[in-house]
């Protein structure tokens, strides 16, 4: 069987205030063996959080394009186009 592999990128925005309320009532009900509330668990994607801040899809995008030239292939992210508040961007591969 051959495995595949795809290319994706995504953006990140930093903690803020709203980030950080959210998380608190995360881990109170992590803490407390509850379940979290669905409006806690969207603004996390239904992910544990992560510390640098929430994920924003960013692929699909005007300032993000698919890149291909001979023997080259990923993405060109346009900066000065990006959602303002992100600040961190990640490609990554998945197989």
């Amino acid at each position: 069987m051959t495995m595949g592999m795809s290319s994706h990128v995504v953006g990140f925005k930093p903690p803020d205030d709203k980030w950080k309320k959210m998380k608190k009532v995360w881990d109170a009900c992590v803490s407390a063996g509850i379940s979290i509330p669905e409006d806690v668990m969207e603004f996390f994607n239904h992910e544990a959080p992560d510390d640098r801040g929430v994920e924003v899809e960013i692929e699909e995008l005007d300032c993000v394009r698919e890149y291909r030239e001979e023997g080259h292939q990923g993405f060109e992210v346009t900066v000065r186009e990006l959602p303002k508040d992100v600040t961190v961007i990640r490609f990554y591969n998945a197989f």
